[in-house]
């Protein structure tokens, strides 16, 4: 069994794209199980202690589809004891004032659940006016943009699960 979950919903391709590229950065599918949010039931939560959310902030500040026909089902989970990281794709340039609004949505309710987040990135290096994602300064996670910065994703989730590793005590 994987010791770390990564739960994530893709509309275009490209959050699972950058789960796949988590996976291969942590050591493949012996250590990082990926589970499509669409695909999974509240209880499979429970089998991980280390988690990973991975949500594009899709129209204006929304959550992608699946997560948002999820988002209730979190209620159900308690996620007491568990380490959380985020991760989300989102534009920047063509939607400055909800960048990333999907992490800071999931990361509240998954927080208010008891989840204790861990992965906060710094927000250097981007362009944006708000987000809900930004907490003391930070993204509550991995902000990636394909659309204005796609060069910068594989060095940014190196960097990051080299973090992550850490945080998690692996």
């Amino acid at each position: 069994m994987a010791n770390i979950g990564l739960f994530f919903g893709s509309q275009t391709g490209n959050t699972q794209t950058e789960a796949e590229i988590i996976q291969k950065e942590f050591g493949g599918e012996s250590a990082v199980t990926l589970n499509d949010i669409s695909q999974i039931e509240p209880t499979d939560f429970n089998d991980y202690s280390y988690i990973i959310v991975g949500c594009p902030t899709w129209n204006v500040g929304q959550l992608q589809s699946d997560w948002e026909d999820f988002y209730d089902e979190l209620d159900n989970i308690d996620f007491s004891g568990k380490k959380v990281a985020y991760f989300s794709p989102g534009d920047q340039v063509g939607y400055p004032d909800t960048y990333q609004d999907a992490l800071g949505i999931l990361e509240e309710k998954i927080s208010e659940r008891g989840g204790k987040t861990v992965g906060y990135w710094p927000t250097e290096g981007y362009e944006f006016s708000e987000s809900k994602a930004v907490r003391n300064g930070k993204f509550v996670g991995l902000a990636l943009d394909e659309d204005n910065q796609s060069d910068l994703t594989e060095e940014r989730i190196k960097t990051w699960v080299t973090q992550l590793k850490s945080e998690f005590g692996l």
